[in-house]
């Protein structure tokens, strides 16, 4: 009886381990974005799920040309001239394997949309961001870091 409820305890504790690691591998989460040109942190993005649909939100600017709270001079629609912290700048992005993608991103500097595909890296820790223009092949990335 003992050694079956020790089984059942360490099967409890590895399915547990799963899950987090799975948590962990997820792009859902607060992220740095570093400038894929200076390598410089940019803001605080937040990625939460809605449904199966993952959409990210700026919370903080760290670093902008305009100054400490810009706004989105160079978008379009309901977007034009509000300012960037706040804004949903991704959405439709739905998991497919071990990326995630299907959905846009916003570039708030120049108001630009693209398509973009996500993916964790480092258990978690990174996520690389590839924005791009009809095929994947052209476009940009950028690697944010997980905050605590």
């Amino acid at each position: 009886m003992k050694s079956l409820l020790r089984l059942a305890l360490a099967t409890g504790l590895l399915l547990g381990t799963g899950a987090v690691f799975a948590a962990e591998n997820t792009p859902v989460g607060t992220w740095k974005t570093i400038d894929d040109v200076t390598g410089k942190p940019k803001s605080i993005v937040q990625i939460t799920n809605d449904n199966g649909e993952l959409k990210a939100t700026v919370l903080q600017v760290l670093q902008s040309d305009e100054g400490p709270h810009p706004t989105c001079k160079a978008c379009d629609g309901e977007r034009k001239d509000k300012p960037v912290e706040g804004m949903n700048i991704m959405w439709g992005v739905h998991q497919d394997g071990d990326v995630w993608d299907g959905g846009k991103i916003l570039d708030p500097k120049t108001g630009k949309v693209y398509k973009v595909k996500l993916q964790t890296e480092d258990n978690g820790n990174k996520l690389t961001v590839r924005g791009y223009i009809g095929f994947s092949l052209l476009g940009r990335s950028q690697v944010w870091e997980r905050q605590q």
